[in-house]
């Protein structure tokens, strides 16, 4: 049977003619295409693909971390804070959406998860362990590691409010992550780049051996593929 080929739209031909097996060592140029290629009718979110030398299933090759970008990416974040009831209003005047303890796990039991990230008190973790199978997939199980258990509710509730996020690799040792908006201007676009970029390259796993970074680029949601030269950040 004859495999049909999907048509590119002009708007794609378009696009791909000025990306297309180009490497930009400039990150203003870069920055330019990219806004220059997002054409669709909404406002496109900007996102940055790192191709790492790291085999994620070894453990001294796994990249796991946060990062506060300068200028967001964005989004507003809806926070849950699940700890003991004296620590509510703390939560609550620090910018929590949700706090609860038992009643909050329950409602996540039955599958009711109205929020993008869960912080918890550590004295919280072990009511959390049935409920592994439902946050994990999600990316939503606090962790030490993530800062998500914690017990400076006001600091950690700030940091994460101005930001703060958690990223990692896939499991092909690929790291995608959303750098803002296609409506920032250039300069915040490039200073975010640059933040992520360096949390990377901060946080290199301690079994990476050579090269680390085999591949970078950028591309807004339904944009190409914009392919940066290493040097450009350094």
């Amino acid at each position: 049977m004859e495999k049909v080929m999907r048509k590119l739209s002009r708007r794609q031909k378009e696009n791909l003619e000025k990306t297309n097996n180009k490497v930009y060592s400039s990150l203003d140029e870069a920055i330019q295409i990219l806004k220059e290629t997002a054409t669709a009718k909404f406002v496109e979110s900007v996102e940055l693909h790192a191709n790492l030398n790291i085999d994620p299933k070894y453990a001294d090759q796994q990249l796991r971390t946060t990062v506060t970008l300068p200028h967001g990416v964005g989004k507003q974040v809806r926070i849950a804070v699940l700890t003991n009831d004296e620590n509510f209003d703390e939560a609550r005047k620090a910018g929590a959406d949700i706090v609860g303890n038992d009643e909050l796990i329950e409602n996540m039991t039955k599958g009711n998860i109205d929020f993008d990230l869960l912080i918890a008190t550590p004295n919280m973790m072990p009511k959390l362990a049935k409920l592994g199978r439902v946050l994990g997939p999600k990316g939503l199980m606090p962790s030490p590691k993530s800062g998500t258990v914690t017990s400076t509710l006001e600091t950690t509730l700030m940091d994460f409010k101005k930001g703060k996020f958690e990223y990692k690799a896939d499991k092909t040792g690929i790291v995608h992550v959303t750098i803002g908006k296609i409506s920032f201007p250039q300069d915040q676009l490039i200073e975010n780049l640059q933040a992520l970029y360096n949390s990377i390259e901060k946080n290199r796993p301690s079994g990476v051996k050579g090269k680390y970074f085999k591949s970078l680029s950028i591309c807004t949601t339904m944009g190409p593929s914009i392919k940066l030269d290493l040097n450009s950040l350094l």
